[in-house]
């Protein structure tokens, strides 16, 4: 691809809302891969590096780990399918978030009971509370 018709690290941040230390940092972990550099030296990107920064973003979301990132990137990239190795992959991610979501109702649950039995200790709250909303320094 000509460098003219490849975009700069710069303008691949810029576009895709990430930060360009975000970008290298990929690059390095062999998410993404430039398709070389130009002559000053800049990675150079084909404009396929949004579609695969949203997936890993996506992936990212459901807490999928970097390395299982960097295996799907690359089966996308071979053109084989390995449907089912992703799929068991978001399954697990998403039987984990599911646990999360479990353990944080519980975890709500009890909150909500200790403030249901809440017995005032008589004292005065004063404005410098930091248990009380709106109170304190600002």
């Amino acid at each position: 691809m000509p460098e003219a018709l490849s975009l700069k690290i710069g303008a691949v941040a810029s576009r895709s809302g990430l930060s360009v230390k975000t970008i290298r940092f990929y690059g390095d972990q062999g998410l993404i891969r430039p398709l070389g550099r130009s002559a000053g030296g800049y990675r150079l990107f084909g404009p396929e590096v949004f579609a695969e920064l949203e997936l890993i973003r996506t992936l990212k979301t459901i807490e999928m780990p970097l390395q299982d990132v960097r295996q799907i990137l690359e089966s996308r990239r071979s053109g084989f399918c390995t449907c089912t190795a992703l799929q068991a992959r978001i399954r697990d991610q998403a039987d984990a978030i599911e646990q999360k979501i479990a353990a944080l109702r519980i975890l709500q649950a009890e909150l909500l009971t200790m403030l249901n039995s809440w017995e005032d200790c008589g004292g005065s709250r004063t404005s410098d509370d930091p248990l009380v909303p709106g109170s304190g320094s600002r």
